[in-house]
Parts: C-alpha cells; structure tokens; sequence
C-alpha cells in the first residue's frame, strides 16, 4: 500500500497530476513540444516574480547546482555551508575543479548578511552559494538580507539553492537580483522527481558564455540558445514537462500569495507543537515555512516512530539527516498538504508516543 508522504522529498503528488504523466507521447522537435514549453515559462515566471529565462533540467536538482558552479564562476567561488546540501554544493564545486572556498557554520547556526559581507570583503570570490531552505535541517537562511548584501559587491553573483523552498515560500527574484535561483520539482511543487528549474539573469547568461566550458550536458549557452526557439538541447522528460505545466495552473489558480499563507500556516502548527513536546533543531527566527527538524529532547526511537506510522496509519515522516539522524527527526508541510492533514498527523504522533 502506498504511504501518504509528509516527508520532504519526494512529496505527495495529487492522482489528477500523476494522470498528466500518461499524456501520449509526443516528438521533442514537433511543434507540440513547443508549444508546451512556452506555455510553461510565463507560468514559472510568475511563480518565480522574474522577467528572466527559467530554464528546465531533465535532472535532478543536483545537475542544475553542477550547471551553477561550472558555469557562472570565472574566479573563485564561495561556498556557504551549514547543512548536508550546502556542504554538497561545495563537494561539487571541488569535484568539477572549480576553485572555491566553504565558510563553515553549525548546522544549527544560520548564516547571516554580516558574515557574508565579511568574507566578501577581501575580493577574492566572482561567486556565492548559498542553499536558502536546507533540506536536512529545516533551516530557511535570510536569503533577501543576504542578497543585499551581494548586490553590493557588483562583480559577484549570488547562487541560490531553493530546492525545498521555492513554490512553498516567495523568492521575488529579480528584485533581490539573484542571479541563478534552482530547484527540484519533488519538494513543494508537489510532483514526481525529475525535473529542475532555474531562472537565470541576463547577466548570468552573459558570463557564462565567458568561462570556458566545463560541461556539455549542463552548459548554460546551449541551454539558452534553445530556450529561445522553446526547445532544449537534448531530449527532455515530456511526461513530467505535462505534469509541471497542469500543477502550475493549479498553483496559480489557488493563488501563489494564498499558497505561501496555507505553508505558513501549516508551519506555524508544526512549530508550536514541536515546542510544546520536543525542540526546534535551528536556531529561533530561522525556521523553514515548508518543513520542520523537531529536536529528538525526549530521546525517542525515531526509526521506530517512522516504521509505527509507516505500518499502522499508512503516513510516512522522515529522520533526520547525516550527522543528525535519530537525534532529530523531520514533517514536511509543502506542496499540496493542507492543514487538516498536518493537525491529523500531529494528533495520530501523539497518540503513538502517548503525550
């Protein structure tokens, strides 16, 4: 029987979307493919608050941070780590031989708009990254503080990953000037892993015609030279392009304002309850709108919670990642989960831990 997800990642997807999948086949080079990805982009535009292209990966979230780091860094690259995806982006940084740095906090600790600006000060970085909701420990970084300060170092781009947070929170792009901004559609787009986006600046696009290439799937000119005739350089993921496009029209109908209010919503009922019966992994003023690390204070067996609910209530939740496994443990509140169900999950958690 399959388990009602409330993990963050993959994510519920609705059965009217998961049908979109079986759309008949159609060829990537007929007028029909076209079609489709111009429909898309004004839609992921709007979402996204940008005038730039959005362009679509046949990947998962990691190829498009690989796309970001071999092509937009000429210089050096810092990259900002405080959690296992942060830390990844540097892991990748290094395996494609891209010079970088990582500025390393706690993975509790957020970084904060001082700290980049003291790194940046120095000149030695053309790039930054930063992950702006990390996925392992429910962690949401003040992206738009921390872009302020990026803007003011002109010959900087700034790199975002906003895998867990982007159709769960607003990202107002182009006013914060970022200038690579990606994620992975399983999270709170709320469809079936596959796909990634990213909006990327003109200026962006500009340099990465400038460094010399370091990849050829992930190459951001051949990307863009096909975006522009609504194409992409190699064969993509039709069905999931299908799915994307149906899911956008549901989001904007509910409204992109009214969708972030219902994930703040169901944020703020997860975080009172941890609370009120365990603790907050983050530090207080930094917790993520579309998941929750509760703290394991009561030192319970969190494998033995996930398998209980998993078995007996048909609900799957998540442990807590890497280094924090079992000393914390995670509840999605994204995509197309709406409160009723989070107060159920968090009553049928009571019961089993008898609070």
């Amino acid at each position: 029987m399959f388990k009602r997800l409330l993990t963050p990642g993959p994510t519920q997807v609705r059965p009217e979307i998961l049908k979109e999948l079986a759309t008949p086949q159609i060829h990537h080079r007929a007028p029909e493919f076209s079609e489709l990805y111009g429909a898309i982009q004004p839609k992921l535009q709007q979402l996204l608050y940008t005038e730039n292209p959005v362009l679509l990966f046949t990947s998962s979230s990691t190829g498009a941070m690989e796309a970001a780091v071999t092509n937009l860094v000429a210089k050096r690259c810092l990259n900002l780590v405080n959690g296992a995806f942060s830390k990844r982006w540097h892991e990748i940084t290094v395996g494609n031989g891209v010079p970088c740095d990582a500025y390393e906090l706690p993975w509790n600790v957020a970084v904060k708009p001082e700290m980049v600006d003291e790194q940046l000060a120095a000149g030695a970085y053309d790039a930054v990254t930063l992950v702006f909701n990390e996925t392992s420990t429910g962690m949401m970084n003040p992206l738009r503080e921390i872009a302020e300060v990026v803007a003011g170092y002109p010959d900087v781009f700034l790199l975002v990953d906003a895998v867990s947070g982007m159709a769960g929170a607003k990202i107002e792009t182009d006013a914060w000037k970022l200038d690579f901004v990606l994620a992975g559609v399983q999270k709170a787009f709320a469809l079936p892993a596959g796909l990634a986006v990213a909006a990327v600046s003109e200026r962006a696009l500009a340099r990465a015609n400038d460094v010399p290439p370091r990849s050829y799937y992930f190459s951001l000119p051949k990307m863009h030279k096909s975006h522009l005739k609504n194409q992409t350089p190699s064969t993509p993921a039709i069905p999931h392009m299908y799915a994307l496009d149906a899911q956008l029209d549901d989001m904007l109908a509910e409204g992109l304002e009214a969708r972030f209010a219902r994930h703040a919503k169901m944020a703020g009922i997860v975080q009172a309850w941890s609370k009120r019966h365990f603790d907050i992994y983050p530090e207080n003023g930094y917790w993520s709108q579309t998941l929750t690390c509760i703290e394991n204070t009561r030192g319970i067996d969190v494998a033995a919670l996930i398998k209980t609910l998993a078995d007996d209530y048909n609900v799957r939740i998540s442990n807590g990642y890497g280094d924090i496994k079992g000393k914390t443990f995670r509840i999605a509140h994204m995509g197309d989960t709406q409160v009723d169900e989070i107060e159920g999950l968090l009553k049928v958690i009571e019961t089993v831990l008898e609070l």
